[in-house]
C-alpha cells in the first residue's frame, strides 16, 4: 500500500453507505430480500449476510488463510442460513459501525478495499430492487478513491485514462502502467464506471467507450 493511504476512507464509506442502506433495509417488505441480484448464487438476503460476515470476521481479527475465499464466504453464508432478514440487517448495522476503525489500524491497508466491495454489494441490492443510485458515488468521491486503489492492488489491471462524462473532473488513471503498453482509454458515466470494474451487468453496452483494452481486463475481482 503507498505511503499516501488515507486510512480513514473505509469508514468513511461504510458509514456513509450505512447511512443510506439501512433504512431502506429496514423498510422494506421481507418478499424483496428473496428477489435474485447480480451476484447469481445469492439472493439480496444472502449477500447482505456475506456483507455483514466479512465485516465481522475483520471486527473479531477472525482471519484464517483462505478467508474471503469462495468456499469462505459460502460458509458464512450458510452460517446466517436461517436468519431473519431483519437478524442479518441488525448484524450488517453494527459491522459497517465498527469495522472501519479495525480497518485503518491495519498499518499494510490490504483490507481497505473490502469496503469498496461492501458498497458494491449495496449497489447490487438497489439494483435488484430498481431503485435509483445502482452504483453512484454519492458518497463524496470515496468509493472512486477506492476504486483507484483497487485498481492499483487488487489485480494488475492496465493503466486506463478515464473521462467521466457525468462529472466535471479532470481525466484520471486508473490501474498500473506496463511496460511497451500506452495507456487505454475510456469514456463513460461514473455507474457504468464501477460495473465495469466489479463486471456487473451492463444495462446499456453503448453507455462507455473503451480502446486500447478489454472490458474483461479491468475486472478487479476476477
Amino acid at each position: 500500500m503507498s505511503a499516501d493511504r488515507d486510512p480513514e476512507l473505509p469508514e468513511r464509506l461504510l458509514l456513509s453507505e450505512r447511512d443510506a442502506l439501512v433504512p431502506l433495509l429496514r423498510a422494506a417488505p421481507e418478499a424483496d430480500f428473496a428477489r435474485p441480484t447480480a451476484c447469481p448464487d445469492w439472493d439480496v438476503r444472502e449477500i447482505l449476510a456475506h456483507c455483514s460476515a466479512a465485516l465481522v470476521r475483520i471486527v473479531e481479527g477472525r482471519l484464517e488463510p483462505g478467508v474471503f475465499s469462495d468456499a469462505s464466504n459460502a460458509a458464512d453464508v450458510a452460517e446466517r442460513a436461517d436468519w431473519s432478514p431483519a437478524q442479518v440487517v441488525d448484524e450488517l448495522e453494527r459491522a459497517m459501525t465498527e469495522a472501519g476503525p479495525v480497518i485503518a489500524g491495519l498499518t499494510h491497508g490490504l483490507l481497505d478495499t473490502v469496503a469498496l466491495g461492501e458498497w458494491v454489494h449495496a449497489g447490487d441490492v438497489r439494483d435488484a430492487w430498481g431503485l435509483p443510485g445502482a452504483y453512484a458515488d454519492a458518497s463524496g468521491g470515496d468509493a472512486l478513491a477506492l476504486l483507484t486503489v483497487a485498481a492499483r492492488t487488487r489485480r494488475d489491471t492496465p493503466l486506463v485514462r478515464v473521462t467521466l462524462s457525468d462529472s466535471s473532473a479532470e481525466p484520471f488513471p486508473l490501474g498500473n502502467p506496463r511496460e511497451g503498453r500506452p495507456p487505454a482509454a475510456l469514456c463513460t458515466d461514473t455507474p457504468t464506471l464501477f460495473r465495469l470494474y466489479a463486471d456487473r451487468p451492463l444495462p446499456d453496452p453503448a453507455a462507455y467507450a473503451l480502446s486500447g483494452a478489454t472490458k474483461e481486463e479491468l475486472h478487479i475481482y476476477a
